[in-house]
């Protein structure tokens, strides 16, 4: 398959800028995946949808504020950096821009100089490796100095920095949210519970892949960044009790989609694991650890398009598309979401 064949025209109007006031509120696109039917519903119906005995599979990972605007030291040219990955103790693999001002040996400084940043190695496509430098608790100034890392196609500050991290965010790690969980309130979770759904957590930290458009014109040729991914043998066994009960696995998100899918071509069965994974999921695609996607409207030649037109079928999805360009959701990260059953 080519990448054109997962395009669409989408009038920047629906891009989401911001979060709505109330997370829960966004619509709800439901689609019979195998058929194509589609309903149009508000997010807290998909109370229906689930069943007793059901297990619900969040990504519990939290995103760190791991933009830093900082500047060289000899030029004090404006440096931007973006946390990816911790390899060891203070070494971070970080995307920077402009990368062509930055050589092995420079120091980035930022906050007048509370933090700093020497770079040890180039790599290609922008990536650096730093060793950052600083008094107290990393965490903690990460936190007075950095910002949400949002894609590039949201162009308005985000007020409240809390909004994109899901109620549940607490394993500390990645470059961006998993962003079909942001719909989610406490009150939704606890509703869910009381139906007899189980609900379990899992993590996957999101890194360069989600800022890395495909480049090749032949999809089967792109290679995705690895990404760290947890499960613990709680959930494991909830998740083979699931499926020994022939009841529904509901993955929450492409991201958790990707780590059980990861873990059952490894294994052939849930188990307590982690690892890195790259997998890269596109059509024709046998999928063995879920049964229902709940997932946000992706960007047109995205690897993210690529997995949900796996899960259904290319023309199911365009279509469904085309559906909510014309009953004008939202798309992207703060958009509306889609069912997948």
């Amino acid at each position: 398959m080519t990448l054109d064949d997962f395009d669409y025209e989408l009038d920047e109007k629906l891009i989401a800028q911001s979060p709505l006031l109330k997370r829960d509120t966004s619509k709800l696109m439901v689609l019979d995946r195998k058929t194509g039917e589609i309903e149009h519903k508000k997010f807290t119906n998909i109370l229906d949808y689930l069943e007793k005995g059901d297990t619900l599979v969040l990504n519990d990972t939290k995103v760190l504020p791991a933009r830093l605007i900082g500047e060289k030291e000899e030029t004090k040219a404006i440096i931007e950096v973006l946390l990816l990955h911790n390899i060891e103790n203070d070494v971070w693999e970080c995307l920077v821009k402009p990368a062509r001002r930055i050589k092995e040996g420079t120091v980035v400084s930022f906050g007048n100089g509370k933090l700093k940043a020497k770079c040890l190695e180039e790599k290609a496509e922008g990536i650096r490796i730093f060793d950052f430098s600083y008094e107290g608790i990393f965490l903690e100034i990460l936190e007075e100095l950095g910002t949400m890392p949002l894609p590039p196609y949201i162009h308005e500050q985000l007020q409240d920095q809390s909004r994109y991290q899901t109620v549940y965010a607490r394993e500390v790690g990645s470059a961006a949210a998993p962003t079909a969980g942001l719909h989610f309130t406490e009150e939704l979770l606890e509703k869910i519970k009381a139906k007899g759904v189980n609900i379990v957590y899992i993590t996957l930290h999101v890194g360069l892949g989600t800022f890395r458009p495909v480049n090749v014109s032949k999809i089967e040729e792109h290679k995705m960044h690895s990404e760290y991914y947890h499960m613990t043998k709680e959930v494991a066994d909830t998740l083979t009790k699931t499926r020994q009960n022939k009841k529904k696995i509901i993955a929450v998100g492409t991201t958790s989609t990707r780590t059980l899918e990861t873990i059952m071509a490894k294994y052939n069965e849930f188990r307590e694991c982690s690892g890195y994974t790259d997998i890269f999921i596109y059509p024709p695609y046998e999928f063995k650890g879920i049964d229902a996607l709940i997932t946000n409207f992706h960007l047109p030649k995205s690897t993210l398009l690529m997995l949900v037109s796996a899960f259904s079928s290319r023309e199911f999805i365009l279509n469904a598309y085309n559906e909510a360009i014309k009953n004008n959701y939202r798309f992207f990260s703060f958009g509306d979401a889609m069912f997948l059953k």
